[in-house]
């Protein structure tokens, strides 16, 4: 998963910037009558850079929505990344603001965690976690549910509640030990400089997480 949020955020402004190109070439032949409405203007304007070289490109405001972004490490689903004061060359770029809201697929986030973890949706908002493991020398499932949140720019999950897949007297002796082993503090895949993980919640298709940041660098 290593650069894979990196990456994301990086083709979704490349991708801005092929519209943009796209959009001047065929700026001469479009209706101003029917043209798209336009986009909420951020609260706050973007400085203009006033030393911009001539390979690189600067972008007042970035919207871009994609409902399914797959990559080699993983995917991710419902992407909205919002940025203004894009400034991108062949170093990377680096964005005055960048907001991100997507869906962290719970294979995704087990597959990262490994060591056979199944996760899942819970009733209440709570997070479903499920794996084998040897506890007083028997092999036993361990099952739990737990709230998500966001702890130290990672997701946490904490067990609310436990149960062993065991016989009653290792239930009882092993609790502590499989607690330990339902709960897990994972990072968000390769956060930029400069993002943080804002919120999480538990969604029946992932974790639904929201990051935002200033003065974020993205190298290429």
């Amino acid at each position: 998963m290593k650069r894979f949020l990196l990456g994301v955020l990086t083709t979704l402004v490349v991708l801005a910037l092929g519209a943009g190109a796209l959009l001047l070439s065929l700026g001469s032949g479009v209706d101003p009558t029917t043209a798209a409405p336009a986009s909420p203007r951020p609260t706050t304007a973007p400085s203009r850079p006033a030393d911009l070289a001539a390979d690189e490109t600067w972008l007042g405001t970035v919207a871009l929505d994609s409902k399914d972004v797959l990559a080699q490490e993983g995917s991710l689903a419902d992407v909205r990344a919002s940025g203004t004061g894009v400034r991108f060359g062949p170093a990377g770029l680096r964005a005055q603001r960048l907001d991100l809201t997507a869906t962290l697929p719970f294979d995704v986030v087990a597959a990262q965690v490994g060591a056979g973890v199944r996760l899942f949706p819970a009733a209440g908002g709570l997070a479903g976690v499920e794996r084998t493991a040897t506890v007083l020398g028997r092999d036993v499932t361990v099952r739990a549910t737990g709230r998500v949140v966001a702890d130290g720019g990672g997701l946490l999950i904490e067990p609310e509640t436990v149960e062993l897949g065991g016989p009653s007297f290792v239930d009882a002796a092993a609790s502590a030990v499989a607690r330990g082993l339902v709960t897990l503090r994972q990072d968000v895949p390769a956060v930029p400089e400069g993002m943080v993980l804002r919120e999480v919640r538990v969604t029946p298709a992932g974790f639904a997480v929201r990051l935002d940041g200033a003065d974020v660098v993205l190298g290429r």
